[in-house]
């Protein structure tokens, strides 16, 4: 009973939590991206470096891995108790945020922010670096505002 009221709990949490983060990435692809592609590339370029380290706070390491940890523990609970309803659910959730929303983030975005941060915002470099970086991170960005936003309908499709 604790068991069950506990899981639960925890699905609450990966949908809220996953619907949060998806709300973030949401806001990058369909405005923040566009403002910045309308400055002049060296004030876009400082302004997404100054983006990428003031992310590194708690409030946005709570949003972006309170998930994960739930989509780890609910993967493991969906293999060991399949026969569940939602467990299936639980599973394809849990992967949906994993690869698509923290993978692609190590893989696509992260490499794309580390070569940005080391470019000087006024350089010829910069500027032709900015121009594929918009469209780039953005691509993957789009790929993690639907991983996560899946991710949250798949954890409520579980609901009993």
């Amino acid at each position: 009973m604790i068991a069950q009221h506990f899981r639960l709990s925890l699905i609450y949490f990966a949908i809220i939590s996953s619907a949060l983060s998806a709300g973030i990435f949401f806001a990058f692809s369909t405005f923040v991206m566009q403002a910045l592609a309308l400055q002049p590339s060296a004030s876009g370029i400082a302004t997404m470096q100054s983006i990428n380290i003031t992310v590194f706070n708690p409030w946005f390491y709570s949003a972006f891995f309170g998930p994960a940890i739930a989509c780890v523990v609910l993967a493991i609970a969906a293999l060991r108790n399949w026969e569940q309803p939602g467990a299936v659910y639980w599973l394809v959730g849990s992967l949906l945020y994993l690869i698509g929303t923290i993978g692609v983030t190590g893989l696509g975005n992260v490499p794309l922010n580390d070569a940005l941060a080391i470019m000087q915002p006024t350089s010829t470099e910069g500027a032709q670096l900015w121009s594929r970086y918009l469209t780039d991170w953005t691509l993957w960005n789009h790929v993690r505002t639907a991983a996560a936003f899946l991710a949250a309908a798949m954890f409520t499709f579980s609901l009993p």
